[in-house]
């Protein structure tokens, strides 16, 4: 959402003004940028407990992390994140519900300077992170605490998200405090363009699941799931997740998605506070049949409301792909390799969009309920999934070599779908290698788990 002071305060005036809002993010493709998010949890390497906000903790971290070209973002006059400024202007470090640390990554051009802003980040935090004995690791979900054991974080969005989450789901709180995600933001150029792009990774979605499942754990031991992270959002708050039908329909573009927002229940509206509306209309708000003393519908307000909506792809002026979990650093750079394969290249766009239609939305939409649990091996057509894997990541992988955008080594950024063409041709997912560990060397210690992910 936007930061304090940064808000569009420019009043709403209907819904066509809203979808040219969200329009202004078309841009021609020799601008397409590459942003890619990624969260990781932390951990006391004495006992393996997440860290508190403070003392010795989270709070410390940031400001260990700030510096001339971080500074702080501030939540009731505390820190609860970073803005970058200079070399790392439009990236920022922020925090998730109980301290998971976040980077969203710069507006970048190609996947190599991807791996430039991962290296540098990590190489920062782990100096900052090992002076205050602590670690990080990069899980889909938390593998060892149960959910009362995890701190929460002085932010105060997430208070009115605590209240009102547990009227919606039974696993709300576990998605904010117990689970880690790396999503890529990647730009569009028309409407036309954003729905091909939109119903290709939408449709996709599962497949990611199952490709970078890493969450088999479940307060120290497996639970049956492959992606517990993902079984998580099948019970969240059906009001704002999911795979909705309506973008499948003809029809579907900017304002039919801005009338679809608009009936998303609220969380808030941000003035020089955060004022709690949790469940209100925001139709109700720009038609005046919700007043909110000393606040008028604004922009800014409704691009804080598309935050709040948690579809497997959100639309923003920009899409963001939101199904995989954390993994290693290698899996979270594939994770981006994979959807710029695809969308970002037209022949690849083109092949993944013909072979997406060849199956009706409803059969994604069962398959996603099933790869939680069974990960590639669920079943998909005749076979499984990890039949779809091999051709989706051959048609990404050639998607990055048109590209042809070269390192010092003369490596399209295809390199970085090595780990996905060995996991598509049958190699275990992170899920299963830890599952592998947990039942042979670990005998059953899954606290080598720390030592092992930390980046």
């Amino acid at each position: 959402m936007s930061n304090p002071g940064e808000a569009d305060m420019t009043p709403i005036t209907g819904t066509r003004q809203l979808a040219a809002f969200i329009a202004e993010g078309c841009k021609p493709p020799g601008d397409f940028r590459i942003g890619t998010e990624h969260e990781k949890f932390g951990f006391s390497k004495a006992d393996h407990h997440p860290p508190p906000y403070e003392p010795h903790g989270i709070r410390a971290v940031l400001a260990g992390l700030a510096g001339p070209e971080w500074s702080p973002i501030l939540d009731n006059e505390l820190p609860i994140g970073l803005k970058g400024t200079g070399p790392n202007a439009g990236a920022s470090v922020s925090l998730e519900p109980a301290g998971q640390l976040e980077l969203s990554g710069a507006p970048l051009v190609d996947l190599h300077q991807t791996k430039t802003e991962f290296d540098a980040h990590f190489t920062r935090l782990s100096g900052v992170a090992r002076d205050l004995e602590l670690g990080f690791a990069p899980l889909g979900f938390h593998p060892t605490m149960p959910r009362a054991g995890m701190p929460w974080m002085p932010k105060s969005r997430y208070a009115i998200m605590r209240r009102y989450m547990p009227l919606k789901g039974q696993r709300g709180l576990d998605m904010m405090l117990r689970t880690c995600t790396v999503q890529v933001n990647l730009d569009y150029a028309s409407e036309a363009d954003m729905v091909k792009k939109l119903r290709v990774s939408l449709a996709l979605q599962p497949l990611a699941t199952a490709l970078f499942a890493n969450s088999p754990f479940y307060e120290g031991s497996p639970n049956g799931f492959l992606s517990n992270r993902a079984a998580v959002w099948t019970d969240v708050d059906p009001d704002r997740t999911s795979m909705p039908e309506l973008f499948f329909e003809d029809g579907f573009g900017f304002e039919r998605y801005v009338e679809w927002l608009l009936d998303v229940p609220m969380y808030f509206v941000h003035r020089d506070r955060f004022i709690d509306v949790a469940g209100a209309s925001f139709r109700d708000f720009m038609s005046g049949r919700l007043k909110i003393p000393g606040a008028e519908p604004t922009v800014g307000d409704f691009a804080d409301h598309m935050t709040t909506s948690f579809t497997d792809v959100r639309v923003k002026r920009f899409l963001e792909m939101r199904g995989a979990d954390a993994g290693s650093p290698d899996m979270m750079l594939a994770q981006s390799a994979f959807w710029v394969g695809l969308l970002y290249d037209p022949v690849a766009l083109d092949a993944a969009y013909a072979l997406v239609r060849e199956r009706p939305w409803t059969d994604y939409i069962t398959v996603r309920n099933l790869v939680p649990q069974l990960g590639l091996g669920a079943p998909w057509q005749s076979g499984i999934l990890r039949d779809l894997a091999r051709a989706v990541v051959t048609i990404a992988t050639e998607g990055l070599r048109r590209r042809n955008i070269c390192n010092a080594c003369s490596e399209t950024e295809a390199t970085y779908l090595t780990p996905l063409e060995a996991i598509a041709t049958g190699a275990p997912t992170q899920a299963e290698q830890w599952l592998e560990r947990y039942h042979g060397q670990w005998e059953g210690n899954i606290s080598q788990i720390w030592a092992e992910a930390a980046v």
